[in-house]
């Protein structure tokens, strides 16, 4: 998928991804439709970062959600 550019088709793969890769416990926290492509840069930054690794500590999934809550429209 090419993410070089905000689209909300973007948006949503990023972050359906990010919730596949945390297995987050309460994903409908987190739906597509909460985000917008003004902070897409952060997005994919995040992404980036949790593609990158195979295991979290839980201090820092709870960052992760933390900073993806901060996100949110």
């Amino acid at each position: 998928m090419d993410l070089s550019s905000p689209s909300t088709e973007n948006v949503h793969f990023i972050i359906e991804a990010i919730k596949d890769k945390l297995r987050m416990v309460n994903a409908d926290a987190m739906k597509p439709e909460h985000f917008d492509s003004s902070n897409y840069e952060d997005l994919v930054y995040l992404y980036e970062l949790v593609h990158k690794r195979d295991a979290f500590s839980p201090s820092e999934m709870q960052a992760i959600v933390a900073e993806l809550g901060s996100l949110r429209k």
